[in-house]
């Protein structure tokens, strides 16, 4: 499974960016397909997740009511929708694959796969 993840950039506080991860290679139908993201001196955090085939998303609170996870089936591509962004989002962002369900949907080490990671930054 190979993972392409694009459309960071610079942009101001409160402003919105969508970032795309576009999914090739071996059928992937039952994976999880998430994004994460590594700010400088942090570690590798969740942000939201969607099932390939059908169920809920899934969000880390702080980005709750203004991120939003989407998929295009046809376009084999998942979507970040990022809107009122703050200078705490400023992080590169991954997205992911793997058999990742319930509680170890948040967890980095149940994703095999991984994209080359997109950088937002957010200025105030």
């Amino acid at each position: 499974v190979q993972l392409q993840a694009s459309g960071g950039g610079l942009v101001q506080a409160g402003g919105s960016l969508r970032l795309s991860c576009v999914v090739s290679g071996r059928s992937f139908s039952g994976y999880t397909i998430a994004w994460f993201r590594q700010a400088p001196g942090k570690e590798r955090a969740f942000v939201a997740a969607v099932r390939w085939s059908a169920g809920p998303m899934y969000y880390v609170d702080s980005v709750k009511g203004r991120f939003t996870i989407s998929k295009d089936n046809a376009k084999n591509t998942v979507y970040l929708q990022m809107n009122s962004l703050k200078p705490e989002d400023t992080a590169v962002y991954y997205c992911a694959a793997g058999n990742a369900i319930t509680s170890a949907t948040v967890r980095p080490q149940s994703y095999a796969y991984w994209g080359q990671g997109t950088l937002v930054t957010v200025s105030s």
